[in-house]
């Protein structure tokens, strides 16, 4: 039976949860706009509640979170969205990371296309960027900076607090992409210092196509963050659409379970990690962690199979572990990862290394025997 082991694709949704949106789906009937009706106020009161349930797993104020379909959109919104804002500033300079989510690093590419100003610091060997590096790019034009929470290939957690902390007092707005991180570093994220975030419910046993995108206010103002579609006023008009409320209670249900359970989370995915790390010590493989595992999350681990294709790999041991090679907006691109490639491993590193990332709910005792089968696979091979 083969074992699931690409979470930072896209997580198992949480049986709780999908009880949850069964039980909206059946009873709950009304658009949560409908203002004439019971039904109507049913519907808003469900959504109103999940609102409530992100803000209280980030310790903001609820009129801070706005719904949007994922972590992709809401990372378009930030960028595209302050475009008027520049016209009025002239701020044009934004500074981001080249280990970013293509949502963000395509689209900042568009933004150069109209005459934006975009730097992109490069990580460093163990995939973390410095923030040094980012503070020595700050100009009186700078917009905007982005940088992710954590690396969703490498798990690479990035130092966003210092960067927030050097940024709060400067007339510059921080964005922090926290897909990889939300439900899971709670800590880090409720004191963390930032204008807005972005994050997706699947990443945390929530449905797929529903997220989040917070804007912090500043001296009771909210960023200047203008919708980049048109049609209704949903989401005081950042984001107008019908809301789907049955996702929307999906994304509340996980943010209420993660804010219990994100301790105990943790620790069973540490002991994951410890389990794998140590089937890898005793294996007789030929291998490489790539990236500093003091400063990733205790749910990913990418590794280098020395002189074994990573893409030959994964289809000769699909029925054992579901695994990959990269971000899953990637996977039907054969070229090398350009987190590894930015962070300046060799190619031949590149080519052999592997993304294996789990969660609370994956089965340990299922993890020894097929990651075990994949470890023989690639033992017998090198």
């Amino acid at each position: 039976m083969s074992v699931y082991l690409d979470y930072n694709a896209s997580a198992p949704i949480d049986s709780r949860v999908l009880d949850y949106m069964v039980e909206i789906y059946k009873g709950t009937l009304g658009n949560a706009d409908s203002r004439t009706h019971d039904f109507g106020e049913t519907s808003r009161q469900v959504v109103e509640k999940a609102r409530n349930e992100v803000a209280n797993l980030l310790s903001i104020k609820k009129d801070e979170v706005f719904f949007t379909s994922g972590a992709t959109e809401s990372n378009n919104i930030v960028l595209l969205g302050l475009k008027e804002y520049t016209e009025l500033t002239g701020k044009k300079h934004i500074i981001t990371s080249s280990i970013e989510h293509k949502a963000i690093l395509e689209t900042t590419k568009h933004l150069q296309q109209l005459g934006f100003k975009v730097d992109y610091v490069a990580p460093e060997r163990d995939g973390r960027v410095l923030p040094e590096k980012v503070f020595n790019l700050l100009r009186k034009d700078t917009l905007l900076v982005s940088i992710m929470h954590v690396n969703n290939e490498t798990g690479a957690i990035q130092p966003v607090q210092e960067i927030g902390n050097y940024l709060f007092d400067k007339d510059v707005f921080f964005h922090v992409d926290a897909t990889q991180s939300f439900g899971k570093l709670v800590d880090e994220l409720r004191v963390l210092k930032y204008d807005m975030l972005s994050m997706s419910a699947h990443k945390l046993g929530g449905p797929q196509g529903i997220g989040a995108l917070i804007l912090k206010k500043k001296r009771y103002k909210l960023p200047p963050v203008k919708n980049i579609m048109y049609g209704g006023p949903q989401e005081h008009g950042v984001r107008p659409g019908t809301t789907p409320v049955a996702l929307v209670a999906g994304l509340g249900k996980a943010c209420e379970l993660a804010v219990s359970e994100y301790k105990e989370n943790a620790e069973k995915c540490c002991a994951i990690r410890n389990c794998l790390l140590q089937m890898l010590k005793e294996s007789g493989t030929s291998y490489q962690i790539n990236g500093n595992l003091q400063y990733c999350v205790p749910n990913t681990l990418n590794i280098c199979f020395d002189g074994i294709s990573s893409e030959a790999l994964m289809l000769a041991t699909k029925q054992y572990c579901s695994i990959s090679n990269g971000s899953a907006c990637n996977s039907h691109s054969y070229s090398p990862s350009y987190v590894l490639t930015a962070m300046g491993l060799p190619e031949e590193q590149i080519e052999s290394s592997i993304r294996v990332s789990w969660g609370a709910l994956t089965d340990i005792q299922l993890v020894q025997i097929e990651f075990g089968r994949l470890l023989e696979y690639v033992k017998g091979m090198q």
